[in-house]
């Protein structure tokens, strides 16, 4: 799958004095300005060498001007990031022996494509941190990056998901601002077909397909206090006992046995490192009869044609859904998008049943803000001799 096509929030006040290429300057601090063809190496710069890649840093000057004090930054151009130029770059050694690569945003400083074994391969040992911002990290082979917080923002978007599975928002808002030759009739049809196929979210069954940061925070919100939900949960790794106890969450050894008691399920899990999908037709034929689907994961997570089967079919498995990732990024299955679309007929218009966004569930100025600054935050851990704030690959690193 492509890598997110969120895009840094515009009108962001940037960093006073930056220029768009090698040697970023800062407030307080005076990186070495180079040309693109200087080439580096650790005899040359007394300060350790970090590869910044991608726009310029635009919420956390401060910490910025700290990081450039502390590391010798080297930014490459636009065209030096596009995938031939950048692998010849690593290839001859044009960015000296650089410790770490720091990408502040999701949306530039991935234009070489995924960082993948080949592109690995290409970087020198002294590498030891690649910080990016972002909560996925399905464009990064994360295993040969070893072997060699969004949280909030995206748990606050599935809760308007959510909401909409149940109440029909999709159908609700396409029927007042749908153009039809007979508006009034569009209105009233929703007002009495939608209120009748609407259910509260009190007593029915959340069952959450990966309990990380995000599964918690959504269990949280939706749980007995705000909005009463029965709150379930699958993963790889069993929750301890305490936090379980917190959540009051039931835990299911299958996902299997998750399906079959949810009435909204929630696939709020990392893409999986082999990159096949995890709904899948074997698995939607599990589901409870009438359930609801939300994915703010990955859209590689989702085979969207069994999907649209799904929920196409009269007595199908799924009775609404909501999206806001989708498997082939910026482009939308065409099955889900007629799904999502109020179809104007000569009797009544054909309710819409699904709900889509563009990958907008992680898009805050706060989340920005706070990818930057931990980016920024996990180099310094660890190139001064301390831990990684936020590591993926643990498990993988030798």
């Amino acid at each position: 799958m492509a890598e997110p096509f969120n895009t840094p929030v515009p009108g962001a006040t940037p960093v006073p004095g930056a220029t768009p290429v090698h040697g970023t300057p800062v407030p307080g601090a005076t990186p070495r300005s180079t040309t693109p063809t200087q080439e580096y190496s650790a005899s040359s710069s007394p300060r350790p060498i970090v590869l910044h890649i991608g726009d310029e840093v635009r919420y956390n000057p401060a910490t910025y001007a700290e990081f450039s004090r502390k590391f010798e930054i080297i930014r490459p151009s636009l065209a030096e990031r596009q995938r031939p130029a950048f692998s010849q770059a690593l290839r001859e050694g044009r960015y000296g022996a650089f410790a770490a690569i720091f990408r502040p945003f999701w949306g530039s400083g991935g234009e070489m494509g995924a960082w993948d074994e080949e592109l690995v391969a290409l970087l020198p040992d002294s590498c030891r941190v690649f910080a990016s911002a972002g909560a996925g990290f399905d464009w990064a082979d994360t295993k040969a990056l070893g072997q060699r917080a969004a949280a909030e923002a995206v748990s606050d978007f599935a809760v308007a998901m959510i909401i909409s599975t149940f109440r029909h928002l999709a159908w609700c808002i396409g029927a007042a601002t749908f153009p039809t030759a007979d508006p009034a009739a569009t209105f009233a049809s929703c007002h009495g077909l939608a209120t009748a196929q609407s259910h509260n979210l009190r007593g029915h069954v959340l069952g959450l397909i990966g309990m990380g940061n995000i599964g918690q925070n959504i269990a949280a919100r939706m749980g007995c206090i705000a909005f009463g939900m029965k709150i379930h949960y699958y993963d790889v790794v069993r929750k301890p006992a305490a936090l379980e106890k917190e959540l009051k969450a039931t835990y299911h050894a299958s996902l299997s046995d998750l399906l079959a008691v949810s009435d909204c399920i929630v696939l709020c899990t990392p893409a999986s490192t082999d990159g096949k999908p995890l709904i899948t037709k074997e698995t939607l034929a599990q589901v409870k009869p009438g359930a609801r689907f939300v994915n703010v994961a990955r859209g590689s997570l989702v085979d969207e044609e069994a999907l649209a089967d799904s929920l196409e079919k009269e007595d199908g498995s799924l009775s609404s859904a909501a999206l806001d990732v989708h498997a082939t990024e910026p482009n939308i299955n065409p099955r889900l998008l007629k799904l999502a679309t109020l179809t104007a007929t000569s009797q009544t218009p054909i309710p819409a049943r699904v709900m889509l966004t563009c990958h907008n569930a992680g898009g805050t100025v706060e989340t920005h803000v706070g990818f930057e600054e931990l980016s920024m935050r996990n180099i310094m851990a660890v190139l001064d001799g301390g831990k990684a704030v936020t590591p993926v690959n643990l498990h993988h690193l030798k």
